[in-house]
C-alpha cells in the first residue's frame, strides 16, 4: 500500500490486516523513528552526520506488526507518541532521502516480511505493508499492489483532524502547507522517488469513507485469491 500522507493509508491497512488476518507494517513509522534518533542525537536531517546516526539507529528498532496492537520501538523505548510529533514531521523527509538511511530500513523491511510471509519465523499468514516505495522498491513482485491517492486539500483536512485527535495543535494552512512540502521532498527524492508502481491499482480515496476503501481493498484481495 502505497501514498502520499493524509490518504488514509495507515488506517485501511490495518483493518485490512485486521479484516484477513494478516501481520501489519507501517514503513513510515520506522522511518520517522530513526529522524527522532537524529534529532536525539541534536543533528538536522540535512546535517552530514545525520546519515551516520540514522543508520546505526536501525539496529535499535523493533516493530511490532500486529494489526490490533502495532507499536515501534527505539532501543527498547516505545516513541508511537513522539514520533507523530511537528518536530520529526518536519525532518522526516529529509532524512528519508538519504539513500544509506532507505539501503538499510530497505533490508530490515524485508526481512520483515519473509518473516509474515514464510520465512524465518515459519509464519504464512501474510502482511499488509504500507509506505512510499512498497510496490515499487521495497516489494516488486507483491501479488497485490495498491496506490492511494487523494487531493491536497483532503488529505491536509484529514492529517488536521488527526492531529487534533491526537492533541496536537495546527490550522488547516500550516498542515496543508506541509502535505505540499512533503510531496515535493517525497517525489523529488533520488532514492526511490514517491510513484506509482507500474502495476499498482490506484484508488482516489477523495469521496470515499474508509469503510468503502476497506471494502473495495476486501474485493481485490479475494478477487486475486490472496485468502480464502
Amino acid at each position: 500500500m502505497d501514498g502520499p500522507s493524509g490518504t488514509g493509508k495507515s488506517t485501511v491497512s490495518r483493518r485490512l490486516a485486521i479484516a484477513c488476518g494478516a501481520a501489519y507494517l507501517d514503513t513510515g513509522a520506522m522511518y520517522r523513528t530513526v529522524t527522532l534518533a537524529v534529532l536525539r542525537a541534536g543533528f538536522e536531517g540535512d546535517n552530514p552526520k545525520a546519515e551516520d546516526v540514522a543508520v546505526a539507529a536501525v539496529a535499535d528498532i523493533r516493530s511490532v506488526t500486529d494489526p490490533t496492537a502495532p507499536a515501534i520501538l527505539l532501543d527498547g523505548e516505545d516513541v508511537e507518541s513522539e514520533i507523530r510529533g511537528p518536530e520529526v514531521t518536519a525532518a522526516v523527509s529529509a532524512v528519508s532521502a538519504l539513500p544509506a538511511v532507505r539501503e538499510a530500513l530497505v533490508e530490515r523491511q524485508r526481512t520483515l516480511i519473509a518473516d509474515a510471509t514464510g520465512g524465518t519465523q515459519g509464519s504464512s499468514g501474510g502482511i499488509v505493508v504500507e509506505g512510499r516505495d512498497i510496490g515499487s522498491v521495497v516489494c516488486p513482485d507483491a501479488p497485490l499492489k495498491v496506490y492511494l491517492t487523494a487531493s491536497e486539500e483532503v488529505r491536509a483536512a484529514r492529517r488536521g483532524a488527526q492531529d487534533r485527535k491526537a492533541g496536537r495543535d495546527g490550522d488547516l494552512a500550516t498542515v496543508l502547507a506541509d502535505v505540499r512540502r512533503r510531496d515535493q521532498l517525497d517525489s523529488t527524492r533520488k532514492t526511490s522517488p514517491l510513484h506509482a508502481a507500474p502495476d499498482a491499482l490506484v484508488v482516489d480515496t477523495d469521496d470515499l469513507s474508509v469503510d468503502d476503501v476497506l471494502a473495495e481493498l476486501l474485493h481485490l484481495v479475494h478477487d486475486r485469491g490472496l485468502v480464502s
